[in-house]
């Protein structure tokens, strides 16, 4: 069934779904890691924290385990995340402890008055790392008023991705009536490419290895590019709930700590180390995975140092969803939805580079 840009009923589904997860977790969370209590004596309250990982990548987490940095905490994989929707949406309801997605998913998942707080960016846009909106070579569409009647392939609704292509079309003068009509289709990222070529889909969403190695056979090109409406900035942020915050503060700066690390490592390690990390990294989990697309890594993307979070990289969405009307202006203000706290280098003084714009604005 195809999915409109624009659906009401769908945002109110899940804006219900998790507005009731919310009220669950409080009184039916499932037994986790999570259930030890506050150490004053700087002790790790618990010993392992469950995560979702992602098919042929590597995860700052995970990473930071590899080197060293997280123990003696250690990580419980229990199955791959098909979005970061579903991600966070996992940390709500208790099957995992932390869980990552895009800022503006974030926005909308805290509206609904979920119980979780972001702690560290783990993901974002620069020079190297962006998301292109992919047409094949000899395409009719050359703009977005092409774009009328033709379908995007996304990996999930209500997150990165369309929150670009929505202001990609508003920023062209599309009217409501006209986004209607522009329909996004949810693709798996490792078929998006398949898909595009073989003309099922009119535009591809590829970001990261897998546009790389798109790019490298060919015969497409992107029509616009998230870098050129947003600039750099990091886009997501892993997210603890609030009452594993209180009951095990060790636990939590621990896990931050680490993974700052392990984001600043791979920013100032040669490429060429930080790619043979991976690869051994995916080769010793033996998942079945195929690990050959990390040979395209080429950076963090995160534009704070060790992941710190920026009031704009939240206040943007923010602003962009009270102009879409699924926010009351002035209902959730940036500075509380966050935390750099944990971060060990918020206590340096570094500062986590806001997001920038180019001369079209926002």
């Amino acid at each position: 069934m195809k999915q409109r840009i624009i659906r009401k009923t769908a945002l109110s589904a899940f804006t219900l779904l998790i507005a009731s997860s919310a009220v669950l977790t409080g009184c039916n969370e499932k037994p986790s890691a999570a259930s030890g209590g506050e150490s004053a004596s700087g002790e790790l309250e618990v010993k392992e924290l469950r995560y979702q990982g992602s098919v042929g990548a590597v995860t700052f987490p995970e990473l930071a385990e590899d080197l060293g940095y997280l123990a003696p905490l250690k990580l419980k994989y229990i199955g791959n995340t098909i979005s970061g929707p579903q991600d966070i949406q996992a940390v709500v309801t208790g099957d995992t402890d932390f869980g990552g997605a895009f800022n503006g998913a974030i926005v909308k998942l805290l509206a609904a008055k979920a119980p979780i707080k972001s702690v560290i960016s783990y993901y974002g846009v620069d020079d190297d790392t962006w998301t292109g909106y992919y047409v094949l070579d000899g395409s009719p569409i050359k703009s977005a008023k092409d774009l009328i009647g033709k379908k995007i392939a996304v990996n999930t609704l209500g997150a990165h991705h369309e929150f670009v292509i929505k202001e990609y079309l508003h920023r062209a003068g599309l009217t409501p009536d006209e986004i209607k009509q522009v329909t996004l289709v949810v693709v798996p990222p490792v078929t998006t490419e398949q898909t595009l070529r073989a003309n099922q889909i009119d535009v591809a969403a590829l970001g990261g290895v897998l546009r790389d190695k798109a790019e490298e056979r060919g015969g497409i090109h992107p029509l616009f590019k998230d870098k050129d409406l947003f600039g750099t900035f990091s886009a997501g942020s892993y997210v603890l709930t609030n009452k594993f915050i209180t009951n095990n503060p060790n636990a939590a700066k621990k896990f931050v700590e680490a993974t700052a690390k392990a984001i600043e490592w791979a920013r100032t390690t040669p490429r060429e180390e930080v790619i043979a990390k991976f690869q051994s990294i995916v080769e010793k989990r033996g998942r079945k995975e195929d690990g050959a697309a990390l040979k395209f890594w080429k950076s963090t993307g995160v534009a704070g140092k060790g992941g710190l979070i920026a009031d704009q990289e939240f206040e943007t969405w923010i602003q962009w969803l009270v102009k879409e009307g699924n926010l009351k202006d002035g209902e959730l203000l940036a500075k509380d939805l966050f935390t750099n706290n944990f971060n060990p280098f918020a206590s340096d003084e570094a500062k986590a580079t806001p997001l920038t714009r180019n001369k079209k604005g926002a």
